[in-house]
């Protein structure tokens, strides 16, 4: 926290007391300066707390104004004004010039030296710059892991979150990387700009500008990699960026130039070695090294759950885009291709708002609509649990076009049915509906018994209506639940075997929708 007029005035060790100019008292004090000249002013840089004795102030009201204007006029933070050598009490000319051009003025008591003052301004100085350093080697750290995880989106984000600015990144065709914050439209319009400018000037291109407007300061610096050019950072400010987030804004240029200057090989090999740990860890569970999950920025705690896209088309161009969307997310990730079908493992946390954006994204990117199931939160080593759920759920939507289904909303399916294999589904199924079948085989009729029964029930058992749904008889209607009876030798009156059967029925139609994906 920065040394100012009003903290400098709460040590007590020092006994100050500000006797004017109150107004100024939260004002940033740069350093503390002793002189003793009539004109301090030639050298006084701006930002000093002045201390005097009063040596060569004057005598008179205007020579003190005129003292205290001349320090005002140089940048001068507060004037200190020691009691106990030349004068008893701080002169009233010197208050009343501190209060009309607002410079602090404090009462420096007998017992308290300049030096004391100093030091205690220069280890609030030093505390400062400390900290400053400090929180410049934690951000650094935080940005790593961030593009660890995230790619260039996730530490344009979290050098926003550190900066509280807008950022944006663009390539050298003007395309936005990523961006972060309210002001991005006149971030990246200034951004290029500054790339227009580069491509209409020959030889050695700018690499840093700050540009000034009526919205305030915006740094803008070139990214580059092994001499090529790759695009331009941007971060929008109040005040000119200080040096420690001027220091914040080139570890991130180092991070993202890093990340656009790996080879395309490097990217594919990454993506191959994710893939295979998605893999091991769907097929191994617990027995997976979990030191191949913190790669991909999860542990052994991580809670998760899996998204499965459907109808993703040519997977290499799916991949592509849907880890870029992911990218964009700032989040970790796990992935693999599987037939028509991208798997990916995201944080618990953040599935529902991933799930439902990645898939509309990822639609837009590719120009085709993908369908999706989202699975339940699983601990990260039972990961093959939530990608059943979200395969079920994916199965079960089919007719939801271009939504996500979320296991969860599945009732039945999502309680008792979505993690079962196909042949567990068949096993139910026919062990309720299979002497039903095989009665349906030998004496066709319009309406099956299956039919008819799935009527009945989903009716809540009122005949009559389930019978007008199939467009038959009341009495054809009772007779063949008489016959579902007689197979089945179940009550269909008793709400637990109708439970049973609507499982069965249910198991079928999930069946149906597993057998008929590609």
């Amino acid at each position: 926290m920065a040394i100012t007029v009003r903290r400098l005035t709460q040590r007590r060790d020092l006994g100050l007391s500000i006797v004017a100019g109150l107004e100024g008292a939260d004002r940033v004090i740069d350093w503390a300066h002793a002189i003793e000249l009539a004109d301090p002013t030639p050298w006084l840089a701006g930002g000093e707390l002045v201390m005097t004795t009063g040596l060569q102030i004057g005598t008179e009201a205007d020579e003190q104004f005129e003292y205290v204007a001349g320090l005002v006029q140089a940048g001068t933070v507060a004037l200190a004004f020691d009691t106990g050598t030349t004068f008893d009490r701080v002169p009233d000319g010197i208050r009343s010039a501190g209060d009309e051009l607002g410079l602090p003025i404090l009462a420096v008591p007998a017992s308290t030296p300049f030096i004391a003052i100093t030091r205690a301004v220069i280890d609030e100085l030093t505390a400062d710059q400390v900290r400053g350093v400090q929180r410049v080697v934690d951000q650094q750290e935080n940005f790593a892991r961030a593009t660890l995880r995230g790619g260039i989106p996730a530490v344009i984000s979290a050098l926003g979150r550190a900066l509280s600015s807008t950022v944006a990144v663009i390539d050298t065709d003007d395309r936005v990387l990523a961006v972060h914050g309210p002001d991005s439209a006149r971030v990246i319009r200034l951004a290029r700009r500054m790339a227009d400018s580069a491509r209409s000037r020959s030889g050695r291109r700018q690499t840093s500008k700050v540009v000034a407007d009526d919205e305030g300061y915006c740094t803008i610096q070139s990214v580059s990699a092994a001499q090529e050019q790759h695009g331009y950072l941007a971060v929008s400010s109040t005040e000119p960026l200080p040096s420690s987030d001027r220091l914040l804004v080139a570890h991130a240029v180092s991070l993202v130039s890093i990340e656009l200057g790996k080879p395309a090989k490097v990217v594919d090999t990454e993506q191959r070695l994710r893939a295979a740990v998605t893999q091991a860890l769907l097929s191994l569970g617990d027995d997976l090294d979990v030191s191949l999950l913190r790669y991909f920025g999860f542990d052994a705690d991580s809670r998760i759950a899996a998204i499965v896209l459907t109808n993703v088309g040519p997977l290499l161009a799916a991949e592509r885009q849907t880890a870029a969307a992911l990218a964009g997310h700032a989040t970790p990730y796990l992935m693999t291709p599987t037939a028509n079908e991208l798997t990916i493992i995201v944080p618990a946390e953040r599935s529902l708002e991933i799930g439902s954006q990645l898939q509309q994204q990822v639609s837009a990117q590719l120009q085709r609509t993908l369908g999706g199931g989202l699975g339940l939160p699983a601990p990260i080593v039972a990961a093959a649990l939530s990608v059943r759920q979200a395969t079920a759920a994916m199965r079960a939507g089919r007719s939801r076009t271009g939504q996500l289904v979320n296991f969860a909303d599945l009732g039945t399916f999502s309680l008792l049915l979505g993690s079962q294999s196909a042949e567990e589904l068949h096993t139910l199924e026919q062990s309720m509906l299979g002497a039903l079948d095989v009665y349906d085989a030998t004496h066709p009729a319009s309406s099956s018994l299956v039919a008819t029964l799935t009527a009945f029930l989903e009716h809540n058992g009122q005949t009559e209506v389930a019978a007008a749904t199939l467009g038959i008889h009341r009495h054809t209607m009772r007779n063949r639940l008489n016959k579902v009876v007689e197979l089945t030798g179940r009550d269909i009156n008793s709400a637990h075997v109708r439970a049973e059967l609507w499982i069965a029925v249910k198991a079928r139609e999930l069946l149906g929708t597993i057998q008929e994906a590609p």
